[in-house]
């Protein structure tokens, strides 16, 4: 048995810079996502204000010439598949499709998120509980440094593992409005485009 428990502890011991590199990676994804997401937002915030004022005005005899003045230059996926379904507009099966094809994007956008909410925790989790090991090894043959380096570890893992975490729920919440939003705007304008 003392064998098994040693192999055990060589293998989680041997986890620990893996698991240390993990933890870097997905802080350095959570820190380009964040500023990724401040840009996105200014940019969501100025389209959402004007699709939201058109679509409250549009009718389907006009809703070509309305959603001609969107501002195309910013070349969002929301304005790439308004222009698309302003291409198709007679096309129903494309239509349909280009509205699946776009929740399935949104989708995988989403899951970069859901990636980081999983993530983090768990690789700090692990990141806490490898270095308690000889931790307590420290702390019980009197190795005080060794024991406040581990724990030092543990801590700051467990710290950066939830700092991504957080970072990943909040643009996951908000994204998955934003693309609630665009999916039903969509369709909104797929109908109104076949009338």
């Amino acid at each position: 048995m003392e064998t098994i428990s040693n192999l055990l502890f060589w293998i989680s011991n041997g986890l620990l810079v893996p698991v240390v590199l993990v933890l870097l990676l997905l802080f350095v994804r959570a820190i380009l996502m964040a500023m990724s997401f401040f840009g996105e937002l200014y940019q969501r915030m100025k389209l959402q204000a004007q699709l939201a004022q058109l679509l409250e005005e549009i009718t389907p005899s006009e809703a070509e010439t309305k959603l001609r003045t969107l501002p195309l230059e910013t070349r969002s996926r929301l304005m790439k598949a308004i222009d698309l379904l302003l291409e198709h507009r007679a096309q129903t099966d494309y239509r349909e499709r280009l509205l699946a094809n776009y929740e399935v994007d949104a989708e995988r956008e989403l899951a970069q998120c859901r990636t980081l909410v999983k993530l983090g925790p768990m690789m700090g989790l692990m990141g806490t509980l490898i270095p308690m090991g000889p931790a307590l090894v420290g702390l019980a043959s009197g190795d005080i440094t060794s024991m406040a380096y581990n724990m030092q570890v543990a801590f700051a893992t467990t710290v950066v593992g939830v700092f991504v975490a957080a970072i990943g729920v909040v643009t996951l919440q908000v994204k998955q409005r934003w693309y609630a939003r665009e999916q039903n705007d969509l369709e909104y304008i797929s109908k109104t485009l076949a009338l």
